[in-house]
């Protein structure tokens, strides 16, 4: 697989068709002038040295050149070979509600979309730990199993709606087991669940999976997004409305997300608005045992540009050798006969 370590000067190729405008603007200027100097034919016929084709060739070798220039410049590799990478840190399942509850707005934009806001900000700290993504409502699944690949990991996060699960509800329960089974298998000590939710769990016991979690040797953490007075729904028609006419509210449960926290043996954490939480419970997970985990990455690459910069060079002094007259052959022969 060729990838290109400067690939912005790739960009530079776009120039490639002005060199064809500007020759053919270059030829119309001269054609002008040679009509201004007097009868066109008649000074065609004194400059029968010049010519008009060897103009477009050198205008093509010298765009070749370029091209291979640039393709030099943005420096192309081939992977030489794979290599068993290995990193030490821990492996982090965030799940993540996306009921509709997470649309309410006591948070900028709204709830959802300022916990993916701090998904992806952690992704930037994240270095050596691996991470994954559950996401849940009334039911749950594996958005993105653990990787230390974190540009993937953030675009599957943009990806996430309130749409993404379409069975509605809260199941914090089901989401803790999900996200408990999707652990690497060579993660034993350093694993951790986060959930971001409200904490208005309708569907099942959290507690009890909570325990289960930390009975297997993973610690449970909550960060309570959303306010204890409550706020309204929205949707795309008004606000959300219950069989019999009435707005719904949702309330944060802090009493139960610290109850699921304190099973999981991990910690409770009320999201704000500056800080969202989820920086100091990763800098907790990380005074746990660290792991080394191995994945097979390519290592190396042979630099290629060397060789673009030599067949770019090769077309610049071609370029450079083609001239603007014409081939004086017929003139040297000419010159032989009258010696003769």
């Amino acid at each position: 697989m060729i990838i290109f370590a400067a690939s912005r000067y790739l960009l530079l190729l776009l120039l490639i068709p002005f060199f064809f405008v500007a020759e053919a603007v270059l030829g119309r200027l001269r054609k002008n002038r040679v009509r201004a100097m007097g009868d066109e034919t008649l000074v065609e016929a004194l400059m029968q040295e010049r010519s008009r084709s060897k103009r477009w060739i050198r205008c093509v070798l010298y765009s070749l050149a370029f091209f291979f220039f640039v393709i030099g410049l943005a420096r192309p590799q081939i992977g030489a070979k794979l290599k068993e990478h290995k990193i030490r840190g821990a492996e982090i399942v965030i799940a993540l509600d996306v009921s509709n509850s997470m649309r309410a707005e006591d948070y900028s934009p709204n709830r959802l979309e300022r916990a993916k806001l701090a998904i992806s900000r952690l992704a930037d700290r994240l270095k050596d730990d691996r991470i994954g993504l559950v996401i849940f409502a009334g039911t749950s699944f594996v958005q993105l199993p653990v990787t230390a690949d974190y540009v993937s990991a953030k675009m599957f996060l943009n990806s996430i709606s309130t749409a993404s699960v379409p069975v509605q509800g809260t199941a914090i329960g089901d989401a803790i087991h999900t996200a408990a089974k999707s652990f690497s298998a060579q993660s034993e000590h350093s694993r951790a669940i986060i959930l971001i939710t409200d904490g208005e769990n309708h569907e099942d016991d959290a507690v009890a999976a909570a325990k289960e979690a930390a009975e297997a040797g993973i610690k449970v953490y909550a960060i309570g997004v959303g306010s204890a007075d409550g706020v309204p729904i929205p949707t795309d028609d008004g606000l959300l409305r219950d069989n019999t006419g009435n707005i719904v509210v949702t309330r944060l449960d802090e009493p139960a997300l610290m109850e699921i926290a304190s099973a999981g043996g991990g910690a409770y954490v009320h999201a704000g608005n500056e800080e969202f939480g989820l920086a100091p419970i990763v800098d907790d997970i990380r005074k746990m045992e660290a792991e080394e985990f191995s994945s097979v990455v390519f290592e190396e690459y042979d630099e290629q540009f060397m060789y673009f910069f030599a067949i770019a060079l090769f077309f610049f002094v071609l370029e450079m050798l083609v001239g603007d007259r014409r081939s004086s052959r017929r003139l040297f022969e000419q010159n032989k006969e009258e010696v003769r």
